[in-house]
């Protein structure tokens, strides 16, 4: 579409259940239709979707790849993705078709900072351990020895992936008294290094070595797949905690699985997992890891702010203009 044309209102299809202010303010923008009963699309309902419309609006849980978006109908050319990541869409199959795909970038960053940090204290401190043995009423009172956890303040946190949220965990950190290195494609202007007093580790290997906790926070794509793989655990401190709340696919899970088991480092706290929603059943029982069903964005606040992104991306699409948040080539 060139910016000259226009679409009067645009069909538009959505695939998962949205806030209810946001379906209803799409519903009265847009011919929007919804998905009522908030179960994932199978892939033949996306394929009807994409035939008929002129934008959709995917979530994580839809696997929008090439063969889709081959089969789509000539009317889509708009993928207004509701939410930041966009690992799930062949973008360069959506380029070859002439298809937008747009993201939201910026909403969640304050709530996925806060899991984080969330994940950080509760790991070493034993918090969810601490909680179910006094709702299990196994609790016998305090003891000098009950419940020993491990010390925040003045330990190191290795960041990898300093963009919005990683800049963001790392001003939180520091006010718990931890030192902050980062591992980043490229490195940080000096302004911001100073504003989040953050030491550049140019390699990952030495980052990881040098942490008492890591926090994974850079987008999930080729280059990342299993960047935490099994060579790379080993290299932690025994003591050392692993933390994730960006996309399980980084981390390679069974060697995490397996240095976790055999205390090669001493815990872990998950928001994502490599074959969500499934999680693997040896996570669930260890009891030196914290997990989460993939929470950390999950705040009214935030999926209110992520809808708004959508709408304004479809609404300036739809006038002929390019979208605010298009997700352009090499993204990651």
């Amino acid at each position: 579409m060139t910016p000259s044309e226009r679409i009067e209102h645009p069909k538009v299809a959505v695939t998962r259940r949205l806030p209810a202010p946001i379906e209803a303010r799409m519903t009265e923008l847009f011919l929007t239709t919804l998905n009522q009963n908030d179960e994932p699309m199978d892939r033949g309902a996306l394929a009807a979707a994409m035939a008929e419309a002129d934008v959709l609006v995917p979530t994580l849980t839809d696997q929008i790849d090439a063969e889709l978006i081959a089969a789509a109908g000539p009317r889509l050319k708009l993928i207004a993705n509701f939410g930041n990541g966009v690992d799930h869409i062949d973008l360069k199959a959506a380029r070859a078709k002439g298809i937008i795909v747009t993201n939201t970038p910026g909403v969640l960053t304050q709530d996925a900072a806060d899991m984080a940090m969330a994940l950080l204290l509760s790991v070493p401190r034993r918090l969810v351990e601490g909680e179910r043995t006094v709702r299990s009423g196994q609790w016998a009172g305090w003891a000098p020895t009950a419940m020993l956890g491990h010390r925040i303040h003045g330990k190191t946190l290795g960041i990898v992936g300093m963009g919005r949220i990683g800049q963001a965990i790392a001003l939180r950190a520091r006010g718990f008294g931890l030192s902050i290195r980062y591992h980043n494609r490229h490195r940080l202007p000096d302004v911001v290094e100073r504003a989040v007093d953050a030491t550049f580790d140019e390699s990952l290997d030495d980052l990881l070595a040098a942490s008492d906790f890591v926090s994974i926070n850079c987008p999930h794509n080729a280059e990342t797949h299993n960047l935490i793989d099994a060579h790379r655990i080993a290299l932690m401190k025994p003591s050392a905690c692993l933390i994730n709340v960006a996309r399980g696919e980084i981390v390679d899970e069974k060697a995490l699985i397996s240095a976790l088991e055999w205390g090669r480092i001493a815990g872990a706290g998950l928001d994502v997992y490599a074959h969500e929603p499934a999680v693997d059943p040896r996570l669930l029982a260890l009891a030196n890891v914290v997990l989460l069903p993939h929470m950390a964005s999950a705040t009214i606040e935030a999926r209110e702010a992520t809808g708004e992104k959508v709408i304004a991306n479809i609404r300036m699409w739809a006038d002929g203009h390019r979208p605010p948040d298009q997700v352009l080539e090499g993204w990651a």
